[in-house]
């Protein structure tokens, strides 16, 4: 069996951060192990409290992981401050991680701010030269390039000054936008659009650390970049069309609609 790990905050709630990851990694049929960079109270309505780890403690899981079950892949997620970030990136490095796809979790679907804008500098320059791959959504992309996104082109002009400066793999989610779900890869100069159907509902919360979890299930059995990314948005529509409706805010997906069977 192929692993990977899933390095980002727990949620009280189960839709997002590492319940989200652990689910859609065992629902893509990857063995999935974690390292919790923080603990937030939070529901479908929003986050009420984050305790963070120690970047010591934190430096223990990592250690833990990568000495005895070394992941096939890695997906980093929500890391509020610059010492946690400064820990992971020195781990990566050490043990030599492989296939990094790296989620810049800023803001929660709810709203909540979820990194400290002292720590966006240092999750710059540290962690993402090491990804393979970024994940940004539309407005986390527009922080990052300090392009303003309005179309789709400013979408490919973002991803090609975010892939040029730290030199990775972008991936533009588009599901911000009002009328698609499109997301755009650039990689090595170039440019392909992955098309996606927009589902109306509000139960979206976790999906960004679906999407990126799901893409390190493929990296991790060793399928390209561009098959894990068509795959993963094929997991995460077929969680969004499940409608669960779930809690009194933006409610979560179902991440086990493709193996969960009705009783008779």
């Amino acid at each position: 069996m192929k692993t990977a790990l899933t390095i980002a905050g727990s949620d009280s709630g189960g839709g997002a951060g590492i319940q989200a990851d652990i689910k859609t990694m065992t629902a893509n049929g990857v063995y999935a192990m974690s390292a919790i960079t923080a603990l937030t109270a939070q529901n479908t309505t929003g986050v009420t409290g984050i305790m963070e780890v120690t970047p010591e403690f934190l430096g223990q899981q990592l250690d833990c992981i990568f000495t005895d079950i070394y992941p096939d892949a890695v997906k980093v997620g929500m890391v509020a401050s610059a010492g946690l970030i400064e820990t992971i990136s020195e781990k990566l490095k050490f043990y030599n991680a492989k296939n990094i796809v790296v989620d810049p979790v800023m803001i929660s679907t709810s709203g909540s701010k979820l990194l400290r804008d002292d720590a966006i500098e240092t999750l710059k320059s540290r962690l993402f030269p090491q990804a393979l791959l970024l994940t940004p959504n539309i407005p986390e992309a527009s922080v990052l390039s300090g392009v303003p996104i309005e179309n789709e082109e400013d979408m490919i002009k973002a991803a090609e000054i975010i892939s040029r400066q730290y030199g990775c793999a972008v991936l533009c989610k588009g599901g911000h936008s009002a009328s698609n779900a499109n997301d755009l890869l650039y990689q090595n100069n170039k440019y392909r659009w992955f098309t996606g159907e927009k589902i109306n509902t509000k139960n979206t919360h976790g999906t960004g650390c679906t999407l990126s979890s799901a893409i390190a299930c493929g990296l991790a059995k060793g399928l390209d970049l561009e098959r894990s990314i068509q795959l993963a948005k094929e997991y995460i529509s077929g969680a969004l069309k499940a409608m669960l409706d779930l809690g009194k805010g933006n409610g979560p997906i179902n991440h086990m609609w493709n193996i969960c069977k009705e009783e008779k």
